[in-house]
């Protein structure tokens, strides 16, 4: 099947249409429901009066969220191909008395109004994958780290009751950790190995470490031979896309040739600075979006999609409104830059 002219992807792009940008590439956001996406995203004469709000507070600062309903969703994927849930990121789908528990529900109210040719990213809730937790204003040791039979009952299995095959692909986050509260590189690798070796192999695994002194040549080899993801992390405190490109080998390590990249934040941002920075997520921010670094993140992600097609792999562009000020116009600004380069090929 032919893909359409490079003007007429470009003319679906400006309309915020990423289906068909590039045969190894999805574009998705990480999470949706944004208000500021309303005109953009969603139809204002079907949301418009639809929209619920909520507080938050943040670095002293009280801003208000507005969402739109879950049913949403079926226009969101109009636009994209895979949406990252982080819900799930903050507590399992079933209860200790294992019990559906709030995300079951809200996670069902998805499937029942997403389309069925769909892809859904799950972040892994933390309590598995993280080495510490903040209790009190406090980091304590996690007790549930790596416990993949707890992680297999009351999120994995449940999960994929809830999506089935529209269930692609799950991500482990992990903190960032200092050197000093970290085990070595050697023995990270053997601590998730005993993980990923307890829980089922599909769907694909992606793993996302904030801690550049754990990506080290062994760990990318345990990734490679486990079939394992490594996601490529537009962050904090790692290290730029191409950066981290240079230190797994040039090599894309998933067992089902997906790879995922997610932007999420400026590099030496910190999450609250760039929420109020970006906040309400209805247009580009200049702050975000026109710096070098942005700049390097749009070249360096449009350089890992022909990496992707260079290895007959599939990029997922998982985009975040603090990265940029308004999400889908960064994947708008990817997008034309991949097709830039399609026209230099032609």
């Amino acid at each position: 099947m032919s893909l359409p002219s490079v003007e007429d992807r470009r003319t679906a792009v400006d309309a915020y249409d990423f289906h068909g940008v590039h045969p190894h590439v999805r574009f998705g956001t990480a999470s949706d429901r944004y208000g500021g996406w309303i005109d953009q995203i969603y139809p204002s004469d079907q949301y418009a009066d639809r929209v619920s709000t909520r507080s938050r507070k943040m670095g002293g600062e009280t801003f208000t969220e507005r969402r739109v309903p879950i049913e949403s969703v079926r226009h969101y994927f109009e636009h994209f191909a895979v949406l990252e849930i982080d819900f799930t990121f903050y507590r399992p789908l079933l209860e200790d008395d294992d019990e559906p528990g709030s995300n079951y529900f809200v996670l069902s109210n998805y499937a029942e109004h997403a389309p069925e040719n769909t892809s859904f990213l799950l972040k892994a809730p933390q309590k598995f994958f993280a080495r510490s937790l903040r209790r009190n204003g406090e980091f304590v040791d996690n007790l549930s780290f790596l416990d993949a039979e707890s992680y297999v009952e009351t999120f994995h299995e449940p999960a994929l009751d809830i999506l089935g095959d529209r269930l692609d692909g799950i991500i482990f986050q992990q903190e960032y950790q200092r050197v000093s509260d970290s085990p070595s590189p050697e023995k990270n690798v053997d601590q998730l190995d005993d993980f990923f070796g307890a829980i089922p192999d599909t769907p694909q695994s992606h793993i996302e470490l904030r801690s550049e002194h754990l990506l080290q040549g062994p760990y990318f080899d345990w990734l490679d031979a486990r079939g394992l993801g490594h996601v490529f992390s537009h962050w904090t405190w790692l290290p730029p896309l191409r950066r981290q490109w240079s230190l797994s080998g040039e090599r894309l390590t998933a067992g089902d040739d997906q790879v995922v990249t997610r932007l999420l934040t400026p590099r030496n941002m910190k999450y609250a600075e760039a929420y109020a920075t970006a906040h309400p997520f209805e247009e580009p921010v200049p702050e975000l979006s026109e710096t070098e670094q942005a700049h390097d993140m749009v070249l360096d992600t449009t350089a890992l999609a022909f990496q992707a097609e260079a290895q007959n792999a599939t990029l997922n562009v998982v985009a975040n409104n603090r990265a940029w000020g308004n999400a889908p116009d960064l994947n708008r600004t990817i997008a034309h830059r991949i097709l830039d380069e399609v026209e230099k090929q032609e």
